[in-house]
């Protein structure tokens, strides 16, 4: 069985110690290599400052270096014998919310750092927000600097009792507090002898047993096809009539003998043989790529969605939609028109209202609100020109979410969370 993968975000004010946090995490599963951990030791010796820095391992841009700061989304790769890791390490300032936005969307995890001296700040309720906006399906608050507090229990359950009492009016699945030290490393990669009031796991023992399985929807069957295989002239008498729909699976479990359905045209089917990267599959299941053969012929293209019969997704052209404004150099308005990116379909699409501007620190509506400037996250209504085949956001991410296109530039304009069609 291959090793999972869990993708997790950082999220925390500046200087809370992400870096740090993440250097750590590289240097005690020994992920770094030998001659950037040298070049991390000669500039920490070159600063004249007493420890190695290991936030010098991720604040990789050099300008960074020299400013100290991280600004856009970075992506890191460690292993431990338990878990694959995918981090996004997101910045912490609000107009970087876009970042965050980035970073969390694919995200089974998020960590929100908090500084031990300084407690719940603002940032620190908006990252919390926008990652319960975002659905990650589980949340750590690494309580962080605890030895700049005597690694005191009251400081730490002072911290605790008041985020709890925020996290309350927010939708958390599961939440965890973890009191570290990043710099020392205590509590990230081995349980830490200063706080024997602690008797939880330490951050890397949570993040390689966190169940994640479960957070997949394995309910609902979804199937954006991707790309029609068609083996051109091949000589193989096994290919020559090959047919197959690519796609990375979005929901649910298929097998080969399954019922399915195929949208838009509402033709049903069955699997006959469902082949993985390495030959054929007996399932296949989220975040699973695989390809789909079909006993009927059917005309079938990217775009499409397999489904099943009794369960499909919604076919809408008019969705409602909170929306992350990504573009400093157009504001989003009505009547705007734009492409719409959803799973595997690009259509065009245009606003057709602005219900409300979210407040993501106060988590106040503002209703008087026109349109979305960067950074900022509304409720709006689109129309689209063909149908798209899409669940709610809170049931399925993949088929719940969606970007919006520039047509003139191409470039990422808005990224979307489907709450509902009308």
């Amino acid at each position: 069985m291959a090793m999972d993968i869990l993708r997790f975000a950082t999220a925390g004010s500046v200087d809370d110690g992400k870096s740090t946090l993440i250097g750590r995490l590289l240097y005690d599963s020994k992920s770094i290599f030998e001659d950037q951990l040298e070049a991390v030791e000669r500039t920490s010796a070159d600063r004249g400052e007493e420890y190695t820095n290991l936030a010098l391992l991720t604040d990789g841009l050099r300008a960074e270096r020299e400013q100290g700061i991280t600004i856009d989304v970075a992506y890191r790769y460690f292993a431990t014998p338990r878990r694959k890791f995918i981090i996004a390490d997101t910045p912490g300032h609000i107009q970087y919310t876009r970042n965050m936005v980035t970073g969390a969307s694919t995200a089974d995890l998020a960590i929100i750092l908090v500084d031990a001296r300084k407690g719940i700040v603002e940032q620190s309720r908006r990252h919390a927000f926008l990652t319960t906006l975002l659905r990650v399906p589980h949340l750590v608050v690494a309580i962080n600097k605890m030895d700049l507090v005597d690694y005191e229990e009251s400081v730490y359950q002072a911290i605790q009792d008041e985020f709890t009492a925020f996290a309350a009016k927010l939708d958390i699945g599961d939440l965890t507090f973890i009191p570290i030290s990043a710099l020392h490393g205590d509590n990230v990669v081995d349980r830490s002898v200063n706080m024997p009031w602690y008797d939880g796991p330490s951050l890397l023992h949570h993040l390689e047993h966190v169940h994640i399985a479960s957070d997949r929807n394995l309910i609902d069957v979804r199937f954006p096809v991707q790309y029609v295989i068609r083996p051109y002239k091949s000589t193989d008498p096994e290919l020559h009539d090959y047919r197959g729909y690519a796609g990375q699976v979005a929901g649910g479990v298929l097998k080969p003998g399954d019922e399915v359905v195929h949208l838009p045209s509402g033709l049903t089917t069955t699997i006959t043989h469902i082949d993985g990267p390495n030959g054929p599959v007996a399932e296949a299941f989220p975040p699973m790529s695989v390809t789909l053969r079909l006993a009927d012929e059917i005309d079938i293209s990217r775009g499409d969605m397999i489904a099943r019969p009794h369960n499909r997704p919604e076919v809408a052209q008019d969705l409602d939609a909170l929306v992350c404004w990504m573009s400093d150099e157009r504001r989003l308005n009505p009547r705007m028109k734009l492409v719409i990116k959803h799973t595997t379909r690009t259509a065009r699409t245009m606003v057709k209202d602005v219900h409300y501007r979210l407040d993501v620190n106060t988590l106040h509506r503002d209703e008087q609100a026109d349109g979305l400037g960067l950074n900022e996250i509304g409720r709006i209504s689109l129309r689209v020109t063909q149908p798209l085949f899409v669940d709610d956001y809170g049931r399925n991410r993949l088929t719940g979410g969606f970007i919006l296109i520039d047509e003139a530039t191409n470039g990422t304009v808005g990224a979307g969370m489907i709450t509902g069609t009308g």
